[in-house]
């Protein structure tokens, strides 16, 4: 009787390991969520993002992605939404309220680290919140009339 061979396990470190979940309630998927985000008209920009947030009024904070083909072909799209979720992962939990955050990387720039981005994500997001999110519920306010 042979007994079966086992092949090791291979583990594989990847340095975009996920650090939490991110659940289907976490992201924003229809278009006037979108709209309702960029009629804000709050937002905030770096050489690596531009960021517009608007608070939700729910129990968390959602992500939104806007990456076009001006950034680059499907490869680097992914690379970007990948680091772009990562970095909305680990700073979630870091915002003030709970806000929709639509996260659009600049054009021309190669995908940074995952450092880079988060440390982007979180200037960019506090810069929003320093302003001040009334203006922003100001906005929507006058568009719901």
């Amino acid at each position: 009787m042979k007994t079966p061979m086992t092949t090791p396990v291979k583990t594989l470190v990847n340095p975009l390991a996920k650090t939490g979940d991110f659940p289907r309630t976490a992201r924003l998927h229809k278009s006037p969520e979108f709209k309702r985000v960029f009629d804000a008209r709050c937002s905030a920009a770096n050489d690596i993002l531009i960021v517009f947030a608007v608070p939700n009024g729910l129990e968390q904070s959602r992500l939104g992605l806007s990456v076009s083909r001006k950034v680059g072909n499907a490869v680097i799209r992914n690379r970007w939404k990948r680091l772009i979720r990562e970095a909305f992962r680990q700073t979630r939990t870091g915002f003030s309220e709970a806000v929709d955050v639509v996260v659009i990387p600049q054009r021309n720039t190669a995908p940074p680290t995952v450092q880079a981005v988060i440390s982007s994500l979180q200037k960019l997001v506090n810069k929003i919140a320093q302003r001040g999110t009334a203006s922003a519920k100001k906005h929507l306010t006058q568009k719901q009339k």
